[in-house]
């Protein structure tokens, strides 16, 4: 049931150019706009999620992402990957991957068992944009 969503969504998405996820200024403040969705709108999750944010993803770019992770003044504070480990292991590799914006303070990688959208174990890549993001991020 999950899949079709992202799907319908990915479908929406196809007569957009990607081009939009490589202007730095246009997704700097949430709504991102298209292809990006919210996640909160397609699967079961809060619109923030403590420690990720409102979080916004390309459905074509998943599982990976990235998924761009926003404060709760709209302002972005991260960009996430969530690479299966599964997909890993097997040798894929996650290359190229877009980024929210390219000024970045830290990254942190943590494991996740699992969660709606990205059901497998996998990796959590989060690269923070600056230095309070984190703790914007957090509450």
């Amino acid at each position: 049931m999950i899949k079709p969503l992202f799907l319908s969504a990915a479908f929406l998405a196809t007569s957009v150019t990607f081009a939009v996820a490589h202007d730095e200024k246009a997704l700097l403040q949430s709504p991102p706009g298209d292809p990006f969705v919210q996640v909160s709108k397609v699967l079961p999750l809060p619109d923030f999620l403590p420690g990720l944010g409102t979080l916004f993803v390309d459905p074509e770019k998943l599982p990976a992402g990235p998924f761009l992770a926003y404060d709760h003044d709209g302002k972005l504070s991260a960009s996430v990957y969530m690479t299966p480990l599964e997909d890993l292991q097997n040798g894929t590799a996650y290359d190229d991957l877009a980024i929210g914006m390219h000024n970045v303070s830290s990254v942190d990688v943590y494991y996740n068992a699992g969660h709606p959208g990205v059901e497998k174990p996998h990796a959590h890549v989060v690269l923070y944009h600056d230095p309070e993001a984190k703790e914007r991020l957090a509450k």
